[in-house]
């Protein structure tokens, strides 16, 4: 008998309407130059890739996450749009010691008391927000860098939360959220 397994990863999520604004930036990749897959999660910056979960032990993901919360809420400025040739467009996030530390102490976490040893790609922990990615032909790619690599984005917004979020089998959903125990 095989064992059902969820995907999850967990994220910072903008509030809105920066939610919405970026939304919107994901759209016009969509509409401009193809590219769809950002619009199938919200707009977010990965704490922890994505990893799988049994099913029927989900409470107990849920319960131990809660024990991450005993943190201290910090800004986050985002400034201008950065990429990773030749398919990813991103929203620059600010240098940040508060969520560098946070994103530490997380994957810590994460290894020692739910085991999971994938908290970020082996380039390291590199914080920005995707708005084009993977389906982005390398062509429009060009396109969409010459018109993005000088264009303003400029916004700020206040962490005191993370969330889990959990793939439906088409796309990821904001699914728990977790504030922060200050």
């Amino acid at each position: 008998m095989k064992t059902e397994k969820n995907k999850y990863f967990i994220a910072l999520i903008p509030p809105d309407p920066l939610q919405s604004e970026i939304g919107e930036i994901k759209q016009l990749f969509h509409t401009d130059y193809g590219s769809k897959g950002a619009l199938r999660s919200p707009a977010h910056i990965t704490l922890h890739m994505p990893f799988l979960w049994k099913q029927k032990k989900e409470d107990k993901l849920i319960d131990l996450l809660v024990h991450a919360t005993k943190e201290t809420s910090f800004d986050l400025i985002l400034n201008g749009f950065g990429c990773f040739v030749p398919r990813t467009v991103y929203i620059k996030v600010n240098e940040s010691a508060q969520l560098n530390d946070f994103q530490k102490r997380l994957a810590t976490y994460t290894k020692r008391a739910l085991n999971l040893f994938n908290a970020t790609h082996n380039r390291g922990f590199h914080p920005h927000i995707t708005v084009a990615f993977r389906d982005l032909k390398k062509d429009r790619f060009f396109e969409a860098w010459s018109e993005f690599e000088l264009k303003p984005f400029e916004s700020m917004f206040p962490v005191n939360s993370f969330w889990l979020l959990k793939h439906d089998g088409k796309e990821w959903k904001a699914y728990k959220e977790f504030q922060f125990a200050e």
